[in-house]
């Protein structure tokens, strides 16, 4: 069996080749399953925030809690690349992007990723310079869902396209080795697709990118009051759950 580790360069080669599928892992079992299953990307997203510690959003997650999930991710020594989520405020400064990306590589992380382009232009090369690897996130930018009022889909207008085009390019050229395009409206997602040389990762931005990543507890049904509409759950494992504990209880009771 082969069991090489995947790098970010490696990734960042099957651009145009073999499509990219990545998941997000927050705990050691989920990472464990997610490598046993072939997946070369596991990433510890800022989800977290909502399926696993119950926030509204991803803005209250704190570096503490990214670093908590990655060390209990990498504990499964995935041969997959681990990256995690610098979470929000914590890449304000180039400085500071470079001190957090630090603390998760610490805690086990191969990659980092944050939310912008030209935005966070100093960060990420600060980031790649210090030689850690570097996963953009473009379109709908979840960290900054308060400021904007909520989800929608990017690129429908003119200038969010040309804005999108270009954060994509810059990414490429500062050295990112991929690139998460969320909601942003399939067919520009195709053309940013076409125009960098670096993958594109989509998630709700159509089918026509490099891969495609999504909360594995949107896509395993493992957090059943809210699914994403461009998600279909594969298998809905809480229902099942909830059914094996309530015939437990009844077994238990009588």
């Amino acid at each position: 069996m082969d069991t090489s580790k995947i790098t970010a360069d490696q990734l960042r080669a099957r651009k145009g080749g073999v499509r990219i599928p990545a998941l997000t892992a927050y705990d050691y079992p989920t990472a464990r399953l997610l490598d046993e299953a072939g997946i070369p990307l596991i990433l510890v997203g800022d989800s977290l925030g909502m399926v696993v510690l119950g926030y509204p959003d991803t803005t209250a997650v704190t570096m503490e809690e990214m670093e908590h999930h990655t060390r209990a991710a990498a504990r499964a020594r995935p041969k997959a690349l681990l990256a995690a989520d610098l979470p929000s405020r914590s890449y304000r400064t180039p400085a500071e992007a470079v001190v957090n990306a630090r603390r998760l590589v610490a805690a086990g992380a191969e990659a980092v990723k944050a939310e912008g382009g030209l935005s966070i232009a100093d960060q990420v090369r600060a980031i790649v310079a210090e030689g850690i690897p570097f996963l953009g996130h473009l379109g709908m930018l979840p960290q900054h869902v308060l400021e904007e009022g909520g989800y929608r889909i990017k690129g429908k207008r003119e200038h969010e396209r040309e804005a999108l085009l270009e954060d994509a390019r810059f990414l490429a050229e500062a050295g990112a080795f991929a690139v998460v395009l969320e909601l942003v409206w399939p067919a520009v997602a195709a053309e940013v697709t076409r125009t960098v040389a670096i993958p594109t990762i989509g998630i709700g931005s159509g089918p026509d990118c490099d891969g495609q990543i999504l909360v594995v507890n949107d896509l395993v049904g493992t957090f059943p009051w809210f699914t994403p509409r461009f998600v279909t759950p594969r298998v809905r494992a809480f229902d099942q759950m909830r059914a094996a504990i309530e015939e437990w209880s009844r077994s238990v009771r009588s």
